[in-house]
């Protein structure tokens, strides 16, 4: 149990800069010495001090003979900072207790082993559920070398998440809404089709009362056919990646690239494929991609087997009409056993409407 207490104080410093430190994973610390709490950092931002050092520091001159408690295996290789696990053993640690080992190739066990060849004990696994969990994203990505992909979906009780005219606001109510910027802070991109730029014209930020940081806005738009006036290719609130088809018209590439935080990927197809999409996107280290696009995007996304986590937001309102636009769209499948099976993680009222967090079978 006393492992136990001093983790669950390393992950409450973590969790509290959960959004704000990728590419690198959230991590907590905290140094203990003699039943007493002599040092705890968090990391805050990625090529700031790691949370160990800080910790570290801290702790000053009194570290000699301490324990350590990290939520992440302590790096071993020089990054933007250097080694970890070399300052706690300079440090004269006597033990270190980690939640979760990292599975970065370039640390995988690595940092472990580098201090208990310098005669630290090392005790592992330590609320490792819960250290887990805390970068479910980043070791997502870093074993499948594709970024983790939850898809969000807002809706009426019979399954419209518009009226027959493509009127959307809103669906759901305020307390929904700002669970969903809370989910945007979260991840590492925020991923619409073009036709939701058409019809919608979203800003895709971060707009919380405290703050928040705002991902990067990813548009599928395979011949290049955005609107120059949407907002977001001008606001300069956050990155914007715009992916293509190889046959996009050059000229209109030029003029986007030319925008201040505005990108174009040109894939080497004529369509968007969405595993090529995500491999692209795990190169420009988004680990994380919240899908908020519309219903062709959502059954492209879904048909590909490309969702890691689904959520979904049910209003208590009926919309009706057989052309009010539905969740998804694609022909759809021919038989019931060919229906995508989903396991439900949690159900929860957010304000008036109902959160529904669901994962393939399979994967949960």
């Amino acid at each position: 149990m006393m492992y136990e207490k001093w983790m669950k104080t390393a992950i409450s410093l973590a969790a509290a800069a959960r959004g704000q430190t990728s590419p690198n994973p959230a991590v907590g610390s905290v140094v203990v010495k003699d039943g007493r709490v002599i040092g705890m950092g968090a990391h805050l931002k990625a090529g700031d001090a790691h949370a160990e050092v800080t910790a570290l520091n801290m702790a000053g001159a009194e570290t000699e003979g301490a324990t350590i408690y990290v939520t992440l295996e302590p790096c071993s290789h020089y990054g933007k900072t250097p080694p970890c696990a070399d300052l706690i053993i300079e440090k004269k640690i006597k033990k270190a207790v980690i939640g979760s080992l990292d599975p970065n190739p370039k640390v995988s066990g690595n940092g472990i082993r580098k201090l208990q060849q310098a005669g630290i004990e090392v005790i592992t696994g330590i609320c490792s559920a819960e250290t887990d969990s805390m970068n479910e994203y980043f070791f997502h990505s870093m074993m499948n070398n594709k970024p983790f992909v939850t898809l969000k979906t807002a809706m009426s009780l019979d399954g419209k998440t518009a009226t027959k005219n493509g009127h959307s606001k809103w669906v759901t109510g305020p307390e929904a809404r700002e669970d969903v910027h809370l989910d945007r802070h979260l991840h590492d991109a925020i991923l619409i089709g073009v036709n939701t730029v058409v019809h919608d014209n979203p800003s895709l930020t971060v707009r919380l009362a405290e703050g928040g940081i705002s991902p990067h806005r990813i548009i599928l738009d395979t011949q290049l056919s955005i609107p120059s006036e949407a907002g977001l290719l001008h606001d300069g609130e956050a990155p914007v990646l715009i992916i293509c088809g190889i046959n996009a018209d050059k000229a209109k590439e030029e003029h986007l690239s030319s925008l201040n935080k505005v990108n174009v990927l040109r894939l080497n197809t004529e369509t968007i494929e969405i595993e090529s999409v995500l491999k692209e996107l795990n190169k420009l280290d988004i680990h994380s991609v919240y899908v908020e696009g519309g219903s062709e995007i959502h059954a492209s996304f879904i048909r590909e087997k490309a969702v890691n986590r689904m959520i979904t937001y049910i209003a208590p309102k009926l919309i009706t009409g057989k052309l009010a636009k539905g969740v998804t769209g694609g022909e759809g499948i021919a038989y019931m056993d060919e229906a995508f099976g989903m396991t439900i993680e949690k159900v929860e009222m957010i304000g008036h409407d109902i959160k529904i967090t669901t994962v393939p079978k399979g994967d949960g």
